[in-house]
């Protein structure tokens, strides 16, 4: 979710609200599902994050700290679960400005405005993303662990 806003007039609801659901929560599911994973010594876990968490964003400091938290967290699991040779991997997709519910009201301008500094000139679909996830939980990425996924166009080079 996002509350977007500048730093001097964000309230305070607004940051914890992101921080739950973008951050806490890919804490608390992960928490759950790591000792079955650790029990079988294998499982991929991809959590979504954001460009906005590798590169910030006006006004979305809330936003890009919880997915900031959701990388850096990745990474850790990614090394904490693998440590006693298990061969679980923790990967995140980092998607850029795609087509969702999220993104749907947004004025035209800015979608235009989006599309022009991507290099691909469009914005991304659910696909693109899904695609991504596909291929870190697949063996194709049997040695793929602790990485970041951009899915964005090239939109941050």
């Amino acid at each position: 979710i996002t509350r977007d806003a500048l730093l001097p007039d964000m309230l305070e609801q607004d940051w914890d609200s992101v921080i739950d659901v973008n951050l806490k929560a890919v804490f608390l599911l992960t928490q759950r599902v790591a000792p079955v994973m650790l029990e079988q010594d294998a499982g991929s876990i991809v959590s979504i994050s954001s460009i906005v968490g590798t590169d910030g964003n006006i006004g979305q400091s809330n936003y890009g700290a919880s997915k900031g938290g959701v990388i850096s967290m990745s990474k850790g699991w990614a090394k904490e679960l693998s440590r006693k040779g298990a061969q679980i991997r923790v990967n995140c997709v980092a998607p850029g400005f795609i087509t969702t519910d999220m993104t749907k009201n947004l004025p035209e301008k800015v979608i235009q405005m989006m599309e022009s500094k991507t290099p691909l000139g469009r914005m991304g679909s659910v696909q693109d993303i899904a695609n991504g996830v596909a291929f870190l939980v697949s063996d194709k990425s049997a040695f793929i662990t602790g990485q970041v996924l951009k899915i964005d166009g090239g939109l941050v080079l």
